[in-house]
């Protein structure tokens, strides 16, 4: 009975004690998910926030691209006001997802920074991770937005952005048409930006699901015209493998216009709706991907040393391994000298141990003592 009490003891310690560290826990996880500062910072340079949007209207994308902190505030310095709205995204490849989608015809690049676009309506600035907006630009300097994305560049995440987009060629491009998706609505939305119905069709055989990622943009050269569609896979055999579902979803009207799916690596390439089948395999094949294969096991550079080198290093290595032989042998002989020395017939070719083997020549019997 005093067991099972000392055991209902214990028990109830142990569940206590795990009630109060997971407690502990799930205290501290806000804390630390709290703990990074919001994408748009309170100031810069001369501008104030002057309140912020308590329930802002969020980005199309945001959900697909994993939008984790998204705020739109107004700010104001002496008489001018700016609104200005910064997203914080999965990563960089998410946040230029929504970059691409938020692009305007209108857009020109911007002296703000290198992924800038600005036109009459607003200026758009990727940052990393963080998508940023402003609704007045030109109430705003180009320092003054310079320091506002320097503030956002150091709360943001800085991995590379993905490199399908520098697949695209530059010749003949439409501005503000590059479109990223790493999803279909992404991809929906690319396609009825640039007005090309027939990619949706090709949404569900892309194969998001598996790691692709698409990259699209119109192009325009005289009279002709073709959208360039880019998949790119992790591997070479999934991009095989998808391209016979696609050679599938595309229309019979669509591959009879020009639209032929070429593979190179782990890219797919595909012109729809292009004007002339030969200015579609002039885009295709103004690709800017190569192949390349990286070794990356460690390697040594073999060289042979002269022969002379080689005799040498025999000849030295074969005398110390004689003078170790005759070192070693001098010293267990002079060692065993030296104990029957001292200790005759104690510990070495003891008497009653040793035997004589003997042909009988003569009658007398060999006493193994006479050997010393």
């Amino acid at each position: 009975m005093r067991r099972q009490f000392l055991f209902i003891v214990f028990a109830s310690l142990f569940a206590l004690l795990s009630a109060a560290s997971l407690s502990a826990q799930q205290s501290k996880s806000p804390q630390s998910s709290s703990a990074k500062p919001p994408a748009l910072p309170d100031a810069f340079a001369s501008w104030h926030s002057a309140g912020c949007d308590t329930n802002p209207q969020a980005i199309a994308l945001s959900q697909e691209a994993g939008q984790r902190d998204f705020r739109k505030c107004r700010f104001s310095s002496d008489k001018q006001s700016v609104t200005i709205w910064a997203g914080r995204y999965r990563d960089p490849s998410s946040a230029y997802e929504v970059y691409t989608s938020l692009l305007r015809p209108t857009m020109s690049p911007s002296t703000v920074g290198r992924f800038t676009a600005v036109d009459d309506k607003g200026l758009l600035a990727l940052v990393g991770d963080v998508v940023v907006g402003v609704d007045q630009p030109r109430n705003v300097s180009t320092k003054d937005l310079q320091e506002l994305t320097s503030l956002v560049a150091g709360r943001a995440d800085r991995t590379p952005l993905p490199p399908i987009r520098e697949y695209l060629p530059k010749e003949d491009l439409v501005n503000a048409t590059q479109r990223y998706a790493l999803g279909p609505i992404a991809l929906q939305a690319a396609a009825e930006s640039v007005g090309k119905p027939e990619i949706v069709a090709l949404t569900s055989a892309v194969g998001f699901a598996q790691g692709a990622e698409a990259m699209l943009a119109q192009y325009r050269h005289e009279r002709d015209t073709g959208v360039l569609l880019l998949i790119d896979y992790p591997t070479p055999q999934l991009a095989e493998l998808h391209m016979r579902h696609l050679e599938t979803a595309l229309s019979e009207g669509t591959k009879t216009a020009g639209s032929v799916i070429e593979r190179k690596g782990s890219l797919l390439s595909v012109v729809i709706a292009p004007s002339s089948s030969a200015y579609a395999e002039s885009l295709r094949a103004a690709v800017n991907y190569e192949t390349q294969v990286t070794w990356n096991e460690p390697s040594q550079t073999a060289t042979d040393p002269p022969w002379a080198l080689v005799l040498y290093r025999i000849f030295l290595g074969t005398g110390v391994f004689m003078v170790m032989a005759i070192a070693f042998g001098v010293a267990f002989g002079g060692f065993r000298i030296f104990i029957k020395r001292m200790l005759p017939g104690k510990i070495f070719d003891r008497p009653e141990q040793m035997e004589v083997l003997q042909l009988g020549l003569s009658g007398n019997k060999i006493d193994t003592r006479d050997l010393y």
